[in-house]
């Protein structure tokens, strides 16, 4: 059977694949525009965005904005396809990334990591920005539509379930993620039925995306066939070549082994998933010391207390330097033993899902 067309609103994706806005760097307008040209949706992670900006440590605000609208020029002149954004709630500097990305007439802006709640209010006239929060939860959905229809007349035009098997920060409770009954196929049925509330009353199509821990064409084609349109990946995009991370990075991936994947206590207050290394069994073994901030970039992150900056931790690692950070990964990514290039991996992952559709 031919894999469906992804649509959200008037975006057509061929392929119903969006690549997972990995921040600190990782998925930049290199790995975002190539997923795009493919034919699925690129994502832009927008958190430390300005790292490589010259006067990041001095400026953080401007040095973010910045960088962000160079992105998103730089993939609109490298593709006609879907671009993105990843913005998240927590983020001290939400406001401006997401006024910003609206600015440069970004496709969708995806928002997670807290609730979205004001998100349409920084629409402005004629934008054609599509906003798609990331949720765990049905609650979650119901909240953040009552709350945007209640304030701003607008019904979300889709959302991304996340499942507890994803990388990086995740929106769930430690024992939510030891819990058996918590999975993604659970979650997703009742956003589904949410969802389907809100598309009647409404008269509007909502997609619904799944994503967290899905690594091929059978997973894929599983949550298809469980009534998601379209599916979110991201540790498969980090081995690819035009991924914007170190070499080093993307071979942390390959060298990890199932065991090698843990979930860490992050700074910010949230449970991560992430590949265990030195550094962060220096932090297990309490030889990190408390950290001045000098960014204040998420406003969760306990930063007087913590035992290592994050933002730090994570532009280290982007860049190679994993003796003073880590990566994050989703539970599979164990799995992966080479980097390919994206057109390679989109093309897999389409003809494997349609083999087990």
């Amino acid at each position: 059977m031919k894999l469906p067309e992804l649509r959200i609103g008037n975006l057509v994706a061929k392929i119903p694949i969006v690549q997972g806005g990995m921040a600190v760097g990782i998925s930049l307008s290199g790995l975002a525009s190539a997923v795009a040209e493919a034919g699925g949706i690129g994502v832009i992670g927008t958190a430390g965005i300005g790292m490589d900006e010259p006067d990041f440590f001095e400026n953080f605000i401007e040095a973010n904005i910045r960088a962000l609208r160079n992105e998103i020029r730089k993939s609109k002149e490298k593709t006609k396809g879907i671009i993105g954004v990843n913005i998240m709630v927590a983020l001290s500097n939400f406001a401006d990334m997401v006024r910003t990305s609206i600015e440069e007439k970004v496709d969708i802006i995806f928002s997670g990591a807290g609730l979205p709640l004001d998100l349409p209010k920084y629409l402005i006239k004629g934008a054609k920005t599509k906003l798609v929060p990331i949720i765990s939860s049905a609650r979650a959905a119901k909240i953040i539509a009552k709350s945007w229809i209640e304030k701003y007349n607008y019904v979300p035009d889709a959302f991304v379930v996340e499942g507890p098997l994803a990388g990086g920060h995740l929106g769930f409770k430690k024992e939510e993620l030891e819990d058996p009954n918590v999975t993604l196929e659970n979650r997703l049925k009742e956003v589904l039925d949410e969802v389907k509330i809100l598309e009647e009353k409404y008269d509007k199509e909502i997609p619904v995306i799944a994503g967290g821990g899905i690594y091929d064409g059978k997973d894929i084609a599983k949550f298809i066939k469980l009534g998601a349109s379209g599916v979110q990946i991201a540790t498969r995009f980090v081995a690819t070549y035009e991924c914007d991370a170190d070499e080093k990075f993307k071979q942390e991936y390959i060298r990890a082994k199932k065991e090698d994947i843990v979930i860490i206590k992050s700074p910010v207050g949230l449970p991560g998933r992430a590949i265990k290394n030195d550094f962060l069994d220096a932090v297990e073994r309490g030889e990190k010391k408390p950290y001045k901030c000098v960014f204040q970039c998420i406003r969760t992150c306990d930063y007087k207390n913590t035992p290592y900056c994050i933002a730090l931790a994570l532009l280290n690692a982007k860049k190679g330097n994993l003796k003073a950070g880590f990566a994050f990964a989703g539970a599979n990514a164990y799995r992966v033993d080479k980097i390919v290039s994206v057109k390679d991996l989109m093309k897999e992952l389409v003809e494997e899902t349609e083999e087990n559709l």
